[in-house]
């Protein structure tokens, strides 16, 4: 699925996701005030919709300090994002996982160089209706169970996650095969990636998962967690017990990196070629600015820490191409503390 969004529909998503993290959200653009004022153009992004709220809060801010320069905010899906980025079509791509090896090389045959840069970690939220207060908390297994390839057509009811639970349906909901999240969750729940049961509804759009889940008290989904953040009246949060207990994701369960395997880290990849354009560099230096923390925070994710951020602006300004993660896709294990290392910073970020 495909979706574009307008600057009112960005300024709509943005408000709601604001007033739902308990405070307004600037839109001063302090950031990019260094930035000279006569910037103009168009500013091409497209990908992930877990990137999706903070591209919108980030191109919002920036439009306003540069009214003469345009950010064309789309969503597409991780997948959907590469593909268009390596085609060349687009300036910047986000993503909730790293660039795989096959992306990498159709960058390479189409001659588009990628700057990786990570700014943000989120925690994958499972959810369900309000009306379920049975399923607090699943374990690894359970999911495992619930997602598998070979549960197809055969774990359809609640009481085959665990005997406790009710004889009820279980009505399934999650991301489309372009969507980075369902690339990482079936990494982490079911050992293979893009290797899930297929009798679910999917969709790229995170809105039409919530709204689906928010209408079947049957409902299980899983997608990033600004999502649930901007609709916490209406989704009962799932904790996650990977072998140490339940632990529900938050920002101290990320930061701490307790929240595992479901935590991962955020990306916007941008073209070298683009970066060439003085107000495309200056977008994707204002998006990884440790000024626009306080946006990515709003929106429901963990920023990395102005230090780390900082390291990754130099990534940018020193024109660093290819990724870190040498084209592996989605990657377990990797915590906001990984970031925060200096000597792994130096060895990755800055190589």
């Amino acid at each position: 699925m495909h979706r574009t969004l307008t600057m009112a529909g960005v300024v709509t998503v943005v408000a709601v996701l604001a007033a739902c993290n308990g405070s307004p959200l600037e839109t001063s653009g302090e950031a990019a005030s260094a930035v000279p004022d006569r910037l103009t153009g168009t500013i091409t992004l497209d990908g992930s919709s877990t990137v999706l709220p903070v591209s919108g809060a980030i191109a919002q801010a920036f439009e306003s300090a540069h009214p003469a320069v345009k950010v064309s905010v789309h969503e597409s899906g991780t997948g959907g994002g590469f593909r268009k980025f390596c085609a060349g079509d687009i300036d910047i791509a986000g993503a909730s996982r790293p660039i795989n090896a096959a992306e990498l090389a159709q960058c390479m045959k189409t001659g588009v160089e990628l700057i990786e840069l990570p700014f943000a970690f989120d925690s994958l939220a499972v959810v369900t209706n309000p009306a379920n207060t049975f399923a607090t908390c699943l374990t690894l297994g359970e999911l495992r169970r619930i997602w598998d390839p070979g549960s197809e057509g055969n774990v359809t009811k609640w009481r085959q996650v665990r005997t406790s639970f009710p004889n009820r349906p279980l009505a399934l909901f999650g991301p489309g095969p372009e969507s980075g999240t369902f690339d990482y969750f079936t990494l982490a729940v079911v050992g293979t990636q893009s290797k899930s049961r297929h009798d679910y509804t999917s969709s790229e759009d995170d809105t039409v998962l919530v709204d689906a889940v928010a209408r079947n008290p049957d409902a299980l989904a899983y997608f990033g967690y600004a999502y649930y953040a901007a609709n916490k009246d209406r989704l009962r949060l799932v904790a996650v017990d990977g072998g140490k207990g339940c632990v529900a994701p938050s920002r101290d369960a990320v930061a701490d990196g307790s929240y595992q395997p479901l935590s991962r880290p955020l990306f916007i990849y941008a073209s070298r070629k683009s970066m060439l354009r003085p107000e495309a560099k200056a977008f994707a230096e204002f998006y990884v600015s440790p000024e626009n923390a306080p946006r990515v925070e709003r929106v429901g994710y963990v920023a990395l820490s102005p230090a780390t951020l900082l390291s990754v602006t130099r990534r940018l300004d020193q024109n660093v191409t290819g990724s870190i993660f040498g084209g592996q896709g989605s990657v377990l294990g990797v915590t906001a503390g990984t970031f925060q290392d200096e000597d792994q910073l130096k060895n990755a970020l800055v190589r």
